[in-house]
């Protein structure tokens, strides 16, 4: 799914006005915090951001390119402003992200209509390299990137759309796990940790905007820390941002099994403004494909991690990813998977076909499964966590829970809607508002009793 960061914030074309930008974010939560790292940076240097693709000086895609899909969307995206450029001379293209880090020599033959290829670990030297400041370009057309070592830290620019409540941090970059299917670490290089200190830093910095809710964010959260030395340091972090002035729910994403430590366990449950909510990919539950993906765990280590979560952390939400069809995923591995899903009755629950990426240790095994065979078992795996999910939105019928207004409902002007601690942004479902007081509008966390449930959505009425 795509995102134009800069939907909130639109000006108008003038001739004699200040240069305009206009960036299209693709991809994870990561990449949008490297967009708005990107755009704070051209803010800094005298930009204004354009919701008008037509009326943009510059255009951006920071791309992503985790699976075919993903690289198909991030080509598409860049033709599509291609032809805005080709109407507005002297305008100017550039494609930012994991498709330039990894493709830049192969793009810069087959786009000659882009200006520039910024890798993922350029994003800092955006203004300069590019000659948007004043000085002479020195970002060569289709240059090799070479291995990220960039880091962004809280005095950085980074900008925050008006008005909003819901940030993004992220705490750390790039990833040593090494999983055979992943092409991660070639996109994003090594684990780079910022400081507790830095992380909490920014937070306030979020919080003076108007930030209430903070999500945590790295490509291997519960490795974090570990290349500065200090293992247990996303413990203390959640435990510092607890102390937090104003910062109402912290959120943790993409946080790995392995690591797992009851230090953390004992932080999420102890921490008032720790969402209790955990995003964890757990990719499947065969001891045979956990192996053949390199992936650091077992099923029973993993079972007994999420008994102790459900256990210390009463009422837990718990989201995971799941992917089939993996080179070698027999009938018998996917049986297992499925009454694995079945048994833990996951809260939230994505499953993905496996995408055969060159460069990746799994694209060269033997055992390839048929596609066919891949999307049969995807959708067994979303039909079977469809009856769990509504099942438990239904039982959410009648309770009264926060929740953190957003605004007007995307489908219609006639309700407010915003999201519980259960609900992920733009992953999750959301609850609808009905009959909402006059008082009650975007960035505040109110009382709402649940009163109907659909397949993906809540509704619920505010009390008192």
């Amino acid at each position: 799914m795509s995102s134009l960061i800069s939907s909130t914030s639109t000006t108008s074309p003038a001739a004699d006005g200040p240069r305009r930008v206009h960036l299209v974010s693709l991809g994870c939560p990561k990449n949008r915090v490297d967009s708005e790292l990107m755009v704070g940076q051209l803010q800094r240097d005298g930009w204004d951001l354009t919701g008008d693709p037509a009326a943009a000086d510059l255009l951006i895609v920071n791309t992503c390119a985790f699976i075919e899909e993903s690289k198909t969307e991030s080509i598409d995206a860049i033709l599509g402003l291609a032809d805005y450029k080709s109407a507005r001379p002297g305008s100017r293209l550039v494609v930012a992200g994991c498709l330039a880090q990894r493709h830049a020599d192969q793009l810069a033959l087959e786009l000659p209509e882009v200006d520039a290829f910024v890798g993922t670990g350029e994003y800092d030297q955006l203004t300069r390299r590019l000659g948007l400041d004043g000085g002479v370009p020195t970002l060569l057309h289709g240059e090799r990137k070479g291995r990220p070592e960039y880091l962004a830290e809280h005095l950085e620019p980074r900008y925050t759309a008006p008005a909003t409540s819901s940030a993004y941090l992220k705490i750390a970059e790039g990833c040593d796990q090494a999983c055979s299917f992943c092409i991660i670490p070639k996109l994003r290089g090594t684990q780079r940790s910022r400081t507790v200190e830095d992380c909490v830093a920014e937070a306030r910095a979020l919080v003076e905007r108007g930030v209430l809710e903070v999500n945590l964010v790295a490509q291997d959260l519960t490795h974090y820390g570990l290349d500065i030395g200090e293992p247990r340091a996303l413990t203390r972090l959640v435990r510092e941002l607890g102390r937090v002035d104003g910062l109402r729910w912290v959120r943790m994403m993409y946080a790995y099994p392995d690591n797992f430590g009851d230090d953390l366990v004992d932080a999420i449950a102890e921490t008032d403004n720790c969402c209790k909510y955990l995003d964890m990919p757990l990719q499947h539950a065969s001891d045979a494909v956990l192996a053949s993906m390199k992936r650091r765990t077992n099923r029973a280590d993993i079972e007994a991690l999420l008994g102790r979560l459900r256990q210390r952390v009463p009422g837990i939400v718990l989201r995971t990813t799941m992917l089939v069809g993996h080179p070698g995923e027999t009938d018998a591995d996917f049986a297992q998977l499925l009454d694995f899903v079945k048994t833990w009755r996951f809260e939230h629950l994505g499953c993905f076909a496996y995408s055969r990426e060159d460069g990746t240790l799994s694209g060269r095994m033997a055992g390839q499964v048929p596609t066919a065979v891949k999307k049969t078992r995807r959708d067994r795996i979303t039909r079977a966590q469809q009856k769990i999910s509504e099942r438990i939105l239904l039982d959410t019928v009648g309770k009264t829970l926060p929740v953190l207004v957003e605004g007007i409902s995307e489908e219609t002007e006639l309700l407010l809607q915003g999201r519980t601690q259960g609900q992920a942004p733009d992953i999750d479902g959301v609850v609808y508002i009905n009959d909402a007081p006059a008082d009650i509008g975007r960035g505040q966390i109110r009382l709402v009793r649940m009163t109907q449930a659909g397949a993906h959505d809540l509704v619920g009425e505010v009390v008192a």
